[in-house]
């Protein structure tokens, strides 16, 4: 029974809402989701797509075929554009077809025109069906940003990590928890913790933990240390230099430093700084041994890591998960677009099977339409990964054959098989697919990200759920940012001043004329009398520059400032680290149901210091 659907304009979602006769109830899909809906039955009006359609080539389309409308590009004819994407997957308009638009007239006239008249009527039908624009989109929390131009269309398909990246937790509850448990083993090793308490604002993701010193840092994209923490107490900025003014931070020195991928890594940061405190206080028992910071991490590295293994942690969870588990009613949404568009979607999780299970089926099932459960969306699940191993070499693979998790050696994995270890090789192998054909989105920096780039070229997709609070951050500090850049505007004009006197007054003192006459002419004590009115200025800018410089940030977080800059102007090393292994990023895997599955993520442009023009799509 076909039912009557109604248009509500909202943002980027059209509301299919059936009329009262319909016994389906009333639900909401993204615009990008409604083909589905057509299928069960629905039917979509709009006028303007009506007489758009009307009467021209292709107002019946037939198909995705040799004798329809349209072909898709194959990877055997796939060429690479001027952007350097594959056109792999593209949409062709089939020979017959695009003649009868020439022979009517339908594209006459130079492109330049079409183009722009094409564009404007495109412009105005997404406005009145209430879909963003692709650049408006990336201008808000929920965008999806793109280190490295990214081709949808190519890839064939997509795995997807579990934890934090699928399932997102609440920090507060999950880290608190495992605070809790390693906690309570360090007690029982004998280390004084009853006092202490889990504060996540303490750390955020991207610091390196410095194992010799007994600090918390935060480098730049060139490993300059910017901010430094020992124990709980931030260090001055003399301080910082003193320590660290010959040092650049180098993450292959693995036994010095620990870098914050993750938000699992909230709670060992957290028990590592406070207890640096209790040893620096001499709280720590004599019995436990001459402790330096290393042998510290290491105790506090081993408790949680005991907190994990014995399941009491994850068992807490897999009994309530209702109170960990954020959910995200359109993340399963998401996800079907992509299958439906033809992507293969893989899970590949470190977690096990009984873990993995109960957290998809608590995340998905019950947002998913026509009784369909979290398995039907994927192709191909791979627990216990044992990621990064999972993507450097070849493990035993076990096929998973019953609910209860009897596990049997296999040598081979099939599309809808459920599996245990393996190897990304044979993922390939089993989908015909490798390189930049698959593209992986994961929360881990190193262990989803950065492994499958280095040594698979998979294409890589960063989740960091933080970009959320970081770009409202940025939006509420917007006026004091302005005010700042305005006052060192101001400095550095009146220091353009200071300088050229400084010079003139150099050069007189060795019988030479300054730069320019008027300097030349001044007197010695006009000379002085104006060096020393700007110096006054300058000193007074500082004292209001340098308060707000420190302020710069603090609407995420009051120690350590934004996540992806260190100081006003320079990114952060995590920003480095997104830029140099993520294709794309985001705050939740949910905000791909904002673009569509056949979307052209395109770099923005790269400034260059010597170039006098920036050009953006908005500007042209």
């Amino acid at each position: 029974m076909a039912d009557s659907i109604d248009f509500f304009m909202k943002p980027r979602f059209l509301i299919l809402r059936p009329n009262l006769s319909s016994s389906r109830p009333s639900f909401s899909l993204p615009i990008i989701g409604t083909r589905r809906e057509r299928h069960r039955g629905f039917s979509l009006s709009c006028p303007v797509m009506d007489a758009k359609k009307a009467g021209g080539p292709g107002s019946s389309v037939e198909g995705e075929g040799r004798d329809g409308v349209f072909s898709l590009t194959p990877s055997t004819k796939s060429d690479v554009d001027y952007l350097g994407e594959s056109t792999k997957g593209d949409l062709n308009v089939q020979r017959e077809h695009l003649q009868a638009y020439v022979e009517i007239g339908a594209l006459g006239g130079p492109i330049e025109e079409i183009a722009m008249k094409e564009a404007k009527e495109a412009e105005t039908l997404l406005h009145n069906l209430g879909i963003a624009d692709a650049l408006a989109v990336r201008q808000s929390p929920r965008g999806i940003f793109c280190s490295r131009t990214l081709n949808l269309r190519s890839i064939g398909a997509i795995g997807y990590d579990m934890d934090y990246t699928l399932v997102h937790y609440n920090v507060m509850a999950w880290e608190g928890r495992a605070y809790d448990y390693g906690m309570a083993n360090l007690k029982s090793m004998g280390f004084p913790v009853d006092n202490l308490q889990f504060d996540p604002d303490l750390v955020i993701r991207g610091l390196l933990i410095d194992r010799e010193n007994g600090n918390l840092v935060k480098a730049d994209r060139f490993g300059y240390i910017k901010r430094a923490m020992h124990g709980t107490k931030m260090l001055s900025t003399q301080a910082v230099s003193e320590i660290y003014g010959r040092e650049l931070v180098d993450l292959r020195k693995e036994s010095r430093w620990v870098f914050l991928n993750t938000l699992f890594s909230v709670s060992e940061a957290v028990m590592f700084m406070q207890l640096v405190d209790k040893l620096d206080q001499g709280e720590v028992p004599a019995e436990l041994g001459p402790l330096d910071y290393k042998g510290l991490y290491k105790a506090v590295e081993k408790a949680l890591f005991r907190a994990h293994v014995e399941g009491q942690l994850k068992s807490e969870i897999m009994a309530e998960p209702e109170r960990f588990v954020e959910p995200d009613p359109e993340l399963p949404l998401a996800l079907l677009d992509q299958k439906e568009a033809g992507k293969r979607l893989l899970l590949i999780t470190n977690s096990d099977y009984h873990y993995t299970n109960k957290m998809m089926h608590h995340a998905f099932n019950k947002f998913l339409p026509n009784d369909m459960v979290w398995r039907d969306l994927f192709d191909m699940v791979i627990v216990s990964a044992r990621k990064p191993e999972f993507f450097q070499m070849s493990n035993p693979l076990y096929e998973v054959v019953t609910d209860d998790g009897l596990m049997r050696p296999c040598f081979k994995a099939s599309s809808g098989g459920l599996y245990s270890g393996g190897s990304a090789q044979m993922v390939e192998k089993s989908l015909d697919l490798q390189g930049d054909e698959i593209l992986y989105v994961g929360d881990h920096i190193f262990t989803d990200v950065s492994q499958s780039k280095v040594h698979l070229r998979w294409r890589t997709a960063l989740i960091c759920r933080e970009l959320e609070d970081e770009f409202n951050a940025i939006i509420k500090s917007r006026d004091h940012k302005s005010s700042l850049i305005k006052l060192i505007q101001q400095k550095e004009i009146v220091g353009d001043l200071f300088d050229q006197l400084r010079l003139a007054l150099q050069r007189r003192q060795h019988f030479r004329p300054a730069q320019s006459l008027e300097a030349t002419n001044m007197d010695d004590s006009e000379l002085t009398e104006s060096m020393q009115k700007l110096l006054i200025v300058m000193q007074r800018l500082d004292k209001k520059i340098a308060p707000m410089l420190e302020a710069d940030g603090e609407l995420f977080n009051k120690r350590w400032g934004y996540l992806s800059r260190a100081g006003l102007w320079d990114k952060s090393h995590l920003t480095r680290q997104i830029e140099k292994y993520a294709d794309i990023y985001t705050s939740r895997v949910s905000n791909f149901l904002y673009y569509t599955p056949f979307m052209y993520f395109r770099s923005q442009e790269q400034t260059l210091a010597h170039d006098p023009h920036s050009y953006t799509i908005a500007d042209i």
